[in-house]
């Protein structure tokens, strides 16, 4: 007989779950982690969804009479390509990028992840925080995110109707800090903590201090961490220290990766998931229910770009360091202050001092110059004054683009130079002195980041 809903949750969270056929199923044995479960899981039709009828996946070697897609040359394409003949994926992606997935992070951590259990392929890294979001969090639920991040972050977590909690940051030589304190405070009885390293928009990256205290809080609240590590091949200053190979840490943390930033190859829309097998299997569940399959072609291309040697980067690197370099000292002589990324390709730049905040300036940037940056509002609540500038553009649209941010800043101080002038004195000798050019009425802003 089908257990309820209602009396499985109960079950869950007072503990007594591991007597259920059921919960132990579908934690794979492991029923203490089913604490971390979120509704959606736990309500999900599990016997369907694990049974392999439901995604059958045609090993090597197996002629696949199961297919639900024709096996013909498109009379509307050039051919069918050798993807196609492949038929579906596996469901958690293919076994051959799932293994290189396991290498990457063995040869750069030093972790020993199973690819059959530990690791899933997903829809880019946006696609792995859904499954995160769906497997873990219910509304209500506290998700801890350091300001500034990046926008999807909050939007992701608030789609769920999570209560969102903002810790302070600021960047100090292109490290990430914060109060122990406040994070401490924080963290009380979240649910989930959502960590990039390095760090969107800052490119502020995390020294072993901060994330000894990142592992000592998430463990003493019992938070999940989701780390993505979307912006870890870019990376200038240091060496990494793996979250996730942390005590306190290990056990808890599910690291999302993608081709987009670190391989250049948006277009594909790979990423990955990786972690305890307890919780990936949770994560698998919820992306199986809403976007299953990463197309064969596109994990094709993830598995030549994650076997190739390191050492290919290397010229790419350094091409980004000198960008960095040349965009930074052109700010500073347009005036700014941008904080010093020591990862990623942005800048974190204040416009204060100009007399905008950071959606006015950028849309009145883009107007007059088409020149697009990113508002600061969307990036967190202490992002009001700030614009993200990035540097990944090809060299000389990067040059082009702050050639014409130098010609509006230096619109601006024309017109600030300019000594306001003042109309006649009305007939009834009130004084009314009002500025040359300045508007009756401000209409709502038209660009939104989001």
């Amino acid at each position: 007989m089908p257990v309820p809903f209602w009396l499985k949750k109960l079950l869950v969270r007072t503990g007594t779950a591991q007597f259920l056929p059921a919960a132990k199923r579908l934690a794979d044995g492991d029923t203490d982690s089913l604490r971390y479960y979120s509704d959606r899981v736990l309500g999900a039709p599990i016997a369907g969804l694990l049974d392999p009828a439901t995604f059958p996946a045609a090993g090597a070697g197996v002629i696949n009479l199961d297919q639900a897609a024709p096996s013909f040359d498109s009379p509307v394409s050039g051919g069918r390509l050798a993807a196609d003949r492949q038929g579906n994926p596996h469901p958690w992606g293919q076994p051959a990028l799932r293994t290189a997935v396991a290498d990457l992070y063995r040869r750069r951590d030093g972790r020993t992840l199973d690819p059959t259990r530990d690791v899933l392929i997903t829809h880019g890294a946006t696609g792995a925080y859904a499954a995160v979001l769906d497997a873990f969090v219910n509304p209500g639920n506290k998700v801890v995110l350091f300001d500034p991040c990046s926008p999807l972050f909050a939007l992701g977590a608030k789609s769920r109707r999570a209560a969102v909690r903002w810790v302070p940051t600021r960047t100090e030589d292109g490290k990430l800090k914060f109060e122990a304190d406040v994070f401490a405070r924080a963290m009380r009885g979240a649910k989930l903590l959502v960590v990039s390293d390095p760090g969107n928009p800052t490119g502020a990256t995390l020294g072993e201090e901060e994330l000894g205290q990142i592992a000592w809080a998430a463990n003493r609240s019992d938070a999940l961490i989701y780390l993505d590590e979307s912006f870890s091949r870019v990376r200038y200053e240091g060496d990494p220290c793996p979250l996730a190979t942390l005590p306190g840490a290990d056990r808890r943390t599910l690291s999302a990766g993608s081709l987009t930033q670190g391989y250049g190859l948006g277009s594909a829309r790979v990423g990955w998931l990786t972690g305890p097998h307890r919780l990936i299997r949770a994560c698998t569940l919820t992306a199986n229910l809403s976007a299953p399959y990463v197309p064969t072609i596109c994990q094709q291309i993830a598995l030549r770009a994650v076997q190739a040697e390191e050492e290919l980067f290397g010229p790419v690197l350094e091409e980004f360091r000198a960008r960095r370099k040349y965009a930074f000292e052109r700010l500073k002589t347009l005036g700014f202050t941008p904080t010093w990324p020591a990862g990623g390709f942005f800048f974190w730049v204040s416009v204060a001092e100009l007399g905008f905040d950071g959606r006015t300036f950028a849309e009145r940037l883009q107007k007059e110059q088409g020149v697009l940056v990113g508002p600061g509002c969307a990036f967190g609540p202490s992002g009001g004054s700030f614009v993200r500038i990035s540097f990944a553009a090809e060299d000389g649209r990067l040059r082009e683009g702050l050639g014409r941010l130098a010609t509006f800043i230096e619109g601006l101080k024309e017109k600030t130079a300019v000594e306001p002038r003042t109309k006649p004195a009305p007939t009834d000798g009130a004084a009314v002195e009002t500025e040359v050019g300045e508007e009756k009425e401000k209409a709502p802003p038209a660009f939104s980041r989001v």
